[in-house]
């Protein structure tokens, strides 16, 4: 019989039952969050819906995941881990199926919100439990496998959803993850540890609900602004003045309350202020191409559902390469794998830059690629020297909050970069046809116009049809260059933190596997926190 581990009390052999229950339940996790990438299209042309409408499909799924998932470290506290584990799983198996029911698009939304909101605590305490029952010096390796589900979801999801929406309908993509979700359920029942008797805490309602309440308002003026011409419309602005309250008072709640929802004095740690900057940085750089591409490719460069599933995936095949250079590249500083990280990133902006209409899906899945080793090679370091100066007792709030911040700036960067491409395939449409009339002396000559004729109705019809081709082409370019930008502000703060070996030593534990350096005396310091974070910590 294996021996158990003298820090955990659980067999070796559990442990590894364990990490891959929970590298499944993080699979699962991010493929409902991309499964809907590929069928965008799909969904769009059977609901009826706007180029924007149909992003709420993801952005308000990524939205109720940023809500909740600071909620992780209370709900653990207050019910168990293994119990919000496995109803998480549970909630997510029934939602995930009620979306490939839904029968509107209002429904859709609401089922991917549920899905959203009742998936997002896994994901951290998944990562809790694993850097709780793996001694330190096997973080970096267990936090790279855990990572791999961040990777093998983009994988997963976009490739087998392309093919059954093509075979068969776009809710096949949401049917499929139903068996697997099972199989989750039942391994991670078997696999956790029975919940100690949980502590009736306290939790922080004002926090929670002035928080919602700003990010989902913020979320929706983002969403709906350029539909109703911004701050013309009363609605926008009752929304963004009610964001804007609702966040001073989070604020000012959070900085006076003795046991606040998200303790903002956890911020004066110089790495974790960076970190959480950073992590910004990387949720805006996630799935932002894998939203906007394969409306661009199915719509504008006519790829079927599948081939547009094997663009998307190649990025996640890249991911894996990247996860596997990061989990043997240990002696490389964490800060320098970060800035390339991020200049690879901008490389792979510019290069989508220069693509067109008639692109090949070679190149379009070699930046894929290329994008994808970058989000791998940055995930870990990122999460390493993030948490480097931060004692375990703090260490669930302080994922909350790492995750809270990586999902709410992918939602709200994905809704700015789609509002871009509505502006401005309409301003760009109505410059070109500026140039479209009888009296430009260039149309008259055989070798422009080629094949378009302007003079029937039809040939109207399709000459419009180029332009608006051309247009929203022009339109995706722009929300590219944003995309550069992002990851060219990115690489000084990757640069300015603070060494893990000088991290680690100021609170006093052995630096991870990226430093050599033997551990300091630990010192006598009581990080600021409340009691909830600490007792959900402990368990």
């Amino acid at each position: 019989m294996t021996a158990p581990s003298p820090s955990t009390g659980l067999t070796p052999l559990r442990r590894a039952a364990i990490l891959a229950s929970g590298i499944l339940s993080t699979t699962l996790y991010f493929t409902t969050i991309l499964v809907t990438s590929t069928v965008l299209p799909q969904i769009q042309g059977t609901m009826s819906a706007t180029a924007d409408e149909v992003s709420w499909i993801v952005t308000f799924n990524i939205l109720a995941i940023a809500i909740a998932t600071p909620m992780a470290g209370w709900l653990a506290a207050r019910f168990g881990r293994r119990t919000v584990m496995v109803t998480c799983i549970a909630g997510l198996s029934a939602s995930t199926l009620m979306c490939g029911l839904a029968q509107s698009l209002e429904s859709l939304i609401f089922w991917r919100i549920v899905q959203g909101a009742i998936g997002a605590p896994t994901v951290p305490l998944a990562q809790s439990i694993m850097l709780d029952i793996f001694p330190r010096e096997q973080h970096r390796f267990v936090m790279s496998l855990n990572g791999m589900g961040v990777i093998l979801g983009p994988i997963i999801g976009p490739t087998l959803a392309g093919r059954l929406a093509e075979d068969l309908t776009w809710r096949w993509a949401f049917f499929m993850l139903v068996p697997v979700s099972l199989i989750s359920f039942i391994g991670l029942y078997f696999a956790l540890p029975k919940d100690q008797k949980p502590s009736p805490i306290g939790f922080d309602w004002i926090g929670f609900l002035s928080l919602s309440t700003a990010i989902g308002c913020l979320q929706y003026v983002l969403s709906r602004g350029q539909r109703l011409d911004w701050f013309e419309s009363n609605e926008i602005v009752i929304f963004l003045c009610v964001a804007v309250l609702a966040f001073y008072v989070f604020i000012a709640h959070s900085l006076t309350a003795k046991q606040p929802f998200l303790n903002l004095k956890l911020l004066t740690d110089r790495n974790l202020a960076l970190g959480l900057m950073l992590v910004s940085f990387f949720g805006m750089l996630s799935f932002t191409p894998m939203v906007l591409l394969p409306t661009l490719l199915r719509q504008y460069a006519g790829f079927p559902d599948a081939l547009v599933g094997q663009v998307i995936g190649a990025r996640g095949l890249g991911g894996l390469a990247g996860f596997f250079i990061a989990m043997w590249s240990e002696k490389l500083d964490p800060r320098l794998s970060m800035a390339l990280g991020f200049l690879a990133l901008m490389i792979s902006g510019l290069w989508l830059m220069t693509v067109n209409l008639d692109v090949t899906p070679l190149e379009l899945a070699l930046n894929g690629m290329l994008q994808g080793t970058c989000i791998g090679l940055l995930f870990v370091p990122l999460s390493i020297i993030t948490f480097s100066g931060i004692e375990p007792r703090y260490r669930a709030e302080a994922l909350g909050v790492f995750h809270l911040l990586r999902n709410l700036a992918s939602s709200l960067f994905i809704s700015i970069s789609v509002a871009e491409v509505v502006r401005s395939t309409g301003i760009n449409y109505a410059r070109l046809v500026e140039v479209v009339n009888p009296f430009n002396p260039s149309l008259m000559l055989p070798w422009v116009m080629g094949g378009w004729n302007a003079e029937t109705n039809a040939g109207l019809a399709r000459l419009s049809r180029e332009i608006t081709r051309q247009s929203a082409m022009i339109a995706y370019l722009n929300a590219f260059g944003l995309f550069t930008v992002v990851a060219a502000l990115a690489i000084p703060f990757a640069l300015a933190f603070k060494s893990v070996r000088s991290a680690a030593a100021a609170v006093g534990t052995p630096a991870p596997a990226t430093a050599t350096a033997p551990p300091s005396p630990p010192e006598e310091r009581s990080p600021p926190g409340s009691d909830h974070t600490r007792k959900a910590a402990a368990e």
